[in-house]
């Protein structure tokens, strides 16, 4: 699946984000985050070779109950998901490298389980 470049304009249910099967990426953040246009390049290099991830830009603020639940307090936050499960985070990624390492480590756990 490619890479998602626009906001989601309504954020799916938790309960939704939870039935995901395999491998899956929330990017909360904003249309107008600085750090959040930043990390474009990191995040299309990163995901350029991964056909099979789901990737979902969450339009994140004050009162949005699926950042909330997750306890994103800063932009981008990235939260990867195993099964619907979150197996790693990273918060305003500086590197494609930091990004790719948690690619790597959330899916050799799923290749494990």
């Amino acid at each position: 699946m490619a890479m998602s470049t626009v906001y989601e304009a309504v954020e799916p249910l938790r309960a939704e984000v939870e039935a995901i099967a395999g491998i899956a990426l929330l990017e909360f953040g904003t249309s107008w985050c600085g750090h959040c246009h930043a990390a474009q390049p990191l995040l299309q290099a990163a995901l350029s070779n991964q056909p099979k991830l789901r990737h979902l830009k969450i339009a994140d603020g004050r009162g949005q109950p699926l950042g909330r639940s997750f306890g994103v307090t800063l932009w981008p936050t990235l939260v990867f998901l195993r099964d619907g499960r979150e197996a790693a985070r990273l918060v305003r990624p500086t590197s494609v490298a930091e990004i790719q390492r948690a690619l790597v480590r959330v899916d050799s756990e799923h290749g494990a389980t």
